[in-house]
């Protein structure tokens, strides 16, 4: 997998507080044997009425951000059920990453897992590009994940953002846990044969 090292590309206002993982894929979306077509079900009951019909002031329904590939959200995004169908969804509709002020614990090992880049950024920085992705909703955000900044192009303004060496390493060479571990596969069978030496009868026959 190349790696990802810059996220570019205009960014969607969705600034709702503790927007939880039933709401970003609602239950009736994670009927599937496999991860295919969660995007239709991306936050549903905010972007359609009771008929079916598309919301027109819901974000995702506007014509100027249909090609948003990052999305700004409000504090605790995430919250709520463990699905992994939520990070999924999001990455189907074509998000790159979630900006907000803060995440919920497991939606982050999630999308982080899963190749999506959760930015953190204290929430006067989050005011400033909302309003800028309201003003000008064209504009575009440069993500450097190696320099941990995001830049506007609207008003060149720079923020950073922290980000663990591990889940750091894990988005820009696209690797998961298992990934992660296997690269101390050989630490890891060095480890086995000492013990097994130390502990003969532990060795499973």
């Amino acid at each position: 997998m190349s790696k990802l090292t810059v996220i570019e590309g205009s960014a969607a206002p969705l600034p709702i507080e503790n927007l939880d993982t039933d709401q970003i894929m609602p239950k009736q979306f994670l009927r599937i044997i496999d991860k295919v077509g969660l995007s239709a079900g991306l936050l549903y009951d905010l972007r359609f009425d009771e008929h079916g019909d598309p919301i027109d002031s819901c974000v995702l329904n506007r014509q100027e951000y249909k090609s948003a590939r990052i999305l700004i959200g409000g504090s605790n995004f995430g919250c709520g059920s463990s699905r992994e169908h939520a990070v999924w969804g999001l990455q189907q509709y074509g998000f790159e990453a979630v900006i907000a002020p803060s995440f919920a614990e497991i939606f982050y090992s999630n999308a982080m897992n899963n190749r999506l880049l959760l930015v953190q950024l204290d929430r006067e920085a989050v005011d400033v590009l909302l309003r800028e992705s309201v003003k000008a909703p064209k504009s575009e955000l440069k993500i450097d994940l190696e320099a941990q900044t995001v830049t506007s192009n609207a008003s060149g303004k720079t923020f950073n953002f922290p980000l663990g060496v591990r889940h750091k390493r894990m988005v820009i060479e696209g690797m998961d846990t298992i990934d992660l571990t296997c690269t101390q596969l050989a630490g890891i069978e060095i480890f086995e044969k000492r013990h097994f030496e130390r502990y003969p009868w532990a060795a499973v026959m």
